[in-house]
């Protein structure tokens, strides 16, 4: 299966080598890192590291996520990776989240660290408790059960494109898990390990960071709560008034 990995990165130029260089390499056929706005040497380091890199200038996780994708739509991958370029991943664990999908017993695979080892201090006491929060009103909700809205996920790219995501900014995470619950797809977590990321967090490592994700995923669980569920068959209207500019992008 051609796996595409897609690496959302907002000033990761001391981790971003790294990451890119632990990925096993018989694995992934195509790393593509998302400069989001960056103001260091992210782009330089990504692109000596030997990935493909495009660029987001409206800051914004999720907002990375869908230029990834704009990408991914002219490669016509089988699976799609998401991690983060923080180092916080273990990149060299990808073959737990694709292996599932390639053996054909999963559509999307969440990396779970709450199942998995944690370094002392890389989950910090305010993003285990809204992990928490999230998985239960999930499981009241959709009935679906999950223990982590963790970064580090695959998913097959036919069952991604019709899930239709839309989220710019801290909701991504989420709004894939409860339109891949909606959706019906097999579903697993696997355990993952994390350590604490190189450099200071933009959300968790800050109060406004922390009060500023926790609105938006609580947001986003009370929005598709409310409405009846709807599913589109594809994401190319998400992604199609950008997918033009990679004819000419740098």
């Amino acid at each position: 299966m051609k796996t595409l990995v897609i690496i959302p990165a907002f000033n990761e130029a001391k981790a971003i080598g790294q990451v890119i260089g632990d990925l096993p390499a018989h694995q992934v056929d195509e790393v593509v890192v998302v400069n989001n706005a960056s103001t260091d040497a992210t782009e330089r380091n990504a692109r000596a590291a030997g990935a493909t890199v495009v660029r987001e200038p409206e800051q914004g996780y999720g907002a990375a996520c869908l230029r990834g994708l704009a990408y991914a739509s002219q490669q016509n991958p089988d699976v799609i990776v998401f991690l983060d370029g923080d180092y916080s991943d273990h990149p060299d664990e990808l073959p737990r989240l694709v292996d599932p999908i390639c053996s054909e017993d999963a559509d999307f695979v969440i990396g779970s660290r709450m199942r998995g080892e944690s370094e002392p201090g890389a989950l910090l006491p305010q993003a285990q408790i809204g992990n928490r929060l999230a998985c239960t009103l999930m499981r009241w909700i959709w009935d679906v059960r999950y223990t982590d809205l963790g970064p580090f996920r695959a998913i097959r790219y036919d069952a991604l494109q019709r899930l239709n995501m839309r989220d710019r900014t801290f909701g991504w995470t989420i709004e894939m898990q409860i339109k891949a619950a909606e959706a019906g797809l097999r579903i697993c977590e696997v355990p993952v390990s994390y350590r604490r990321r190189v450099g200071v967090s933009k959300i968790t490592g800050t109060v406004s960071g922390t009060v500023r994700a926790s609105a938006k995923i609580l947001c986003t669980i009370a929005r598709y709560a409310v409405r009846p569920p709807h599913v589109e068959h594809h994401v190319r209207e998400s992604a199609s008034s950008i997918q033009a500019e990679y004819a000419e992008a740098p």
